[in-house]
């Protein structure tokens, strides 16, 4: 009698037998291939929102404080396979960064912000002023109702790091070119009763300092 062989339907999203998962790739090459199953590849960011798999390593991926992406020490030169890793990013509300497919969640390291902010575009005025910006993997995103804009003071320096939320919790932090042309379109707005250096887009006011210590500063 012929023996019966037992079948099971693969699940969604698991993985086959002796596939490679992202903790075993040797190299980024390697990553590529298993990223690109999952983040539809020139289609936008991937829904890693909606995934919740199981945590499974740290990976040693780092993206340093001026946008460098790093895999096993080694900068990765190619764009189109940073942008790839960004698009499966997140950020959760541990504050650790992960890389995320539907069946793996490996943590990497972040310096600074995930994203830089390159490029930035003013249209409008007062209350109709969006100011727009272009993140150095290609995502554009227009500060505002649920891109807002934050300042951090830079204690070793006395000045400001300004962020943009990209997406989830990913950030982008401003270039200091950029930031530089930001400052321009500021103004000041009295907030609270309170005269505040600040920038207007979308609607929204994004104080920088108190009038009296920008003009300190500028004395």
């Amino acid at each position: 009698m012929a023996e019966r062989s037992e079948h099971r339907e693969q699940t969604p999203g698991e993985r086959s037998p002796g596939e490679q998962s992202l903790t075993g790739a040797t190299e980024a090459r390697g990553l590529e291939a298993l990223i690109s199953r999952a983040a539809r590849a020139g289609k936008g960011p991937a829904p890693v929102e909606r995934w919740n798999p199981e945590f499974c390593d740290d990976l040693d991926m780092e993206i340093k404080a001026d946008g460098t992406w790093f895999y096993l020490g080694t900068p990765i030169g190619r764009m189109p396979l940073v942008q790839l890793f960004s698009s499966v990013l997140r950020k959760d509300a541990d504050g650790k960064t992960y890389l995320v497919t539907p069946v793996e969640r490996v943590g990497i390291r972040v310096v600074d912000a995930p994203f830089i902010a390159v490029e930035m575009n003013v249209s409008g005025s007062g209350n109709d002023q969006v100011i727009t910006f272009r993140t150095n993997v290609g995502d554009v995103v227009a500060a505002g109702p649920g891109h807002p804009l934050r300042f951090v003071d830079e204690d070793e320096t006395g000045g400001l790091k300004p962020y943009v939320l990209v997406r989830g919790r990913l950030e982008a932090l401003v270039a200091r070119p950029v930031m530089y042309e930001l400052v321009e379109h500021g103004e000041e707005i009295d907030i609270g009763g309170r005269a505040m250096f600040a920038v207007r887009s979308g609607g929204e006011v994004y104080p920088l300092m108190p009038a009296e210590k920008l003009k300190r500063l500028s004395a």
